[in-house]
């Protein structure tokens, strides 16, 4: 099995990127505060990686043409996608959980959704763990919130306060995507692992070029279908949008860096080699990095794509530039990966090209 492993730090100069809500016992009903991690050694913000996988579902919904999104339907208090892997790929690469209504209400809903063309019927509980894993984005250095103070005053009489918290910091994350299971169903009756009740059993079945994994009891689509899915999954990925308060912090998403390669195994290679120096600045960790990539050697399948955007660290970019020529020199002596080093945006895409030369990494 084949993962894409990958780290990525978000700039956020000052930000309110998720939010909590209103705080009670402050001294304006209406404060906003952020998510934070509190521990004795300060609070550390953070982006919950439910916001992050909306807004990289959002970014693909709008930014890559070729993305198929599922519908969303809604039952009284629930809600839930079409769990249909086979038509719709965030179905497949985000993973979902849909099983039949019981109560009255949710079966004559059922029976109103069961009459839409994209609806997909469901008998029996079907699940599917997502194959795109992400952290929770945290900050790499514990930070005290700032609480900024504002008035609606465009009216006639007494302005209305407001108060909203936001920071200063860099938002660190890391990400994985199982290639294997991309594209992959198992029809297997067990909890958590059925993918395809009878119905979706069906429609993959007429699928042509659809593999049936007899041993394993599943499905899998056709490679070029899979590598379809992979490749728009980092085109949405080099494109990222999304945030709260934009309107009043206006942060760019987008990563900053990005270290990420193909691995054999789902454990996180690149965990330890950033974190923050004695000021709480980010710091690309060298020795941390010419280690991992030692030890990993015979795991690591692909080129180490870094992505680094000029402007932002440029001191310590500069040294990495001269560590990566150093390392490429010997690399291949050595057999070690060779670390490829672009703007992120050009990083995915390198990968993306990539993936047309390597099917292989989907067996």
């Amino acid at each position: 099995m084949a993962f894409v492993t990958g780290l990525l730090l978000i700039d956020a100069p000052a930000s309110a990127l998720n939010n909590l809500g209103n705080i009670p016992g402050e001294r304006e009903e209406n404060t906003v505060g952020v998510k934070v991690i509190s521990t004795k050694a300060g609070n550390f913000p953070y982006v919950s990686a439910q916001a992050f996988r909306y807004w990289l579902r959002m970014t693909l919904e709008q930014r890559v043409p070729e993305w198929k999104a599922s519908p969303i339907f809604r039952e009284e208090k629930i809600a839930y996608t079409d769990a249909n892997p086979i038509r719709y790929w965030d179905d497949d690469l985000f993973g979902y959980m849909r099983a039949p209504g019981k109560a009255d209400t949710a079966k004559r809903s059922r029976e109103q959704i069961s009459s839409l063309e994209e609806s997909t019927p469901v008998k029996d509980t079907v699940t599917r763990a997502s194959p795109f894993r992400v952290s929770t984005l945290v900050s790499i250095a514990p930070v005290n919130p700032t609480s900024d103070f504002g008035v609606m005053a465009r009216h006639e009489g007494n302005p209305v306060p407001h108060e909203h918290q936001f920071y200063r910091t860099t938002l660190k994350g890391l990400f994985s995507l199982d290639l294997w299971a991309c594209g992959t169903f198992s029809y297997r009756n067990r909890t958590g692992f059925r993918n395809l009740d009878e119905e979706r059993v069906r429609l993959i079945g007429d699928v042509p070029g659809v593999e049936h994994l007899e041993n394993e009891k599943s499905y899998r689509l056709p490679k070029a279908e899979r590598l379809a899915r992979v490749k728009a999954l980092f085109t949405g990925m080099a494109q990222l949008e999304g945030g709260a308060k934009q309107t009043l912090h206006y942060t760019d998403v987008s990563p900053a860096l990005v270290i990420f390669a193909v691995t054999k195994g789902g454990n996180h290679i690149f965990h330890h080699t950033v974190g923050a120096n004695r000021v709480g600045l980010p710091e690309i960790k060298i020795e941390a990095l010419r280690d991992a990539l030692r030890v990993f050697a015979d795991g690591i399948l692909s080129p180490v794509y870094v992505g680094w955007v000029k402007g932002y660290l440029d001191e310590a970019r500069a040294s990495f530039e001269q560590f990566i020529a150093d390392y490429n020199a010997h690399a291949s002596a050595q057999n070690l990966p060779q670390i490829r080093l672009s703007h992120p945006r050009e990083a995915f895409t390198t990968f993306v090209q990539d993936c047309d030369q390597h099917p292989e990494w989907l067996d």
